[in-house]
C-alpha cells in the first residue's frame, strides 16, 4: 500500500528541479504535437494554424518545418478549408467571402470557391430561412425590410434577397384565419 510522506511542519519547502532545456528535435515534435492537436479540433487554414504556431515557437525554421510537413500529409489544406466554408448551409456569398479573408485564405481559392456555389441553391436556403422566421418576421411595422436585413447579415446579395422576397406571403391573419389588410405593409392593392 502507497504512504504518503509526511513533511514536518518545520521543513523548508522544496525547490522545483530546473526544467532541462528541450533539444531542437524536442521542439520540433513539441509543435508538431500542438498542430495536430489544434486540427484535430477544428479545420484550420494555413495562416490561422501558422499563426498559432507563431505563438507557440519563436523558430521560424521549425514553424515552417511543421507547415511543411503537414501540407505534405494533407492535414492542411486551404481549397478543404474553403470547400467546407462554402458548403455552409444558411449563409449567403459574401458571407463565405469575408469569412474565408478573415481565415486567410488565397484570393484565388475564395474565388473558385464562389464559383462553385449554386445560385439556385443559395437562392433556396435563403427561402427556407425566410420560412422558418416568418411568423416573427410579420410582427412589427415592416416585415420585408426586418427580411432583407435578416439575409443582407447572413451575407446574401441583393438580387438573391430581392428574388426571395418576391415569392413570400406576406398577409398576416387574424385569429379567425381570414386574412388582414395589407396596407400596413405598405402595399395597395
Amino acid at each position: 500500500m502507497y504512504r504518503s510522506r509526511k513533511r514536518s511542519p518545520d521543513a523548508e519547502p522544496r525547490e522545483p528541479k530546473p526544467a532541462r532545456p528541450q533539444t531542437p528535435d524536442e521542439q520540433r515534435a513539441a509543435l508538431m504535437e500542438y498542430a495536430l492537436r489544434a486540427l484535430a479540433q477544428r479545420a484550420l487554414s494555413a495562416a490561422e494554424l501558422r499563426g498559432k504556431l507563431e505563438k507557440r515557437s519563436q523558430n521560424e525554421e521549425h514553424v515552417q518545418g511543421v507547415l511543411s510537413r503537414l501540407t505534405e500529409l494533407r492535414y492542411l489544406d486551404d481549397n478543404q478549408v474553403a470547400r467546407i466554408e462554402g458548403q455552409r448551409r444558411g449563409v449567403g456569398a459574401y458571407r463565405v467571402q469575408a469569412r474565408l479573408k478573415q481565415r486567410g485564405v488565397a484570393q484565388d481559392v475564395i474565388e473558385q470557391t464562389l464559383q462553385e456555389r449554386d445560385p439556385d441553391e443559395d437562392l433556396a436556403q435563403a427561402r427556407a430561412l425566410l420560412e422558418r422566421r416568418l411568423s416573427a418576421l410579420r410582427r412589427g411595422t415592416n416585415p420585408r425590410m426586418k427580411a432583407y436585413g435578416l439575409l443582407a447579415r447572413r451575407g446574401y446579395g441583393g438580387d438573391v434577397i430581392r428574388r426571395a422576397l418576391e415569392g413570400m406571403n406576406w398577409a398576416v391573419t387574424d385569429d379567425k384565419g381570414e386574412s388582414e389588410d395589407a396596407e400596413w405593409l405598405g402595399e395597395e392593392e
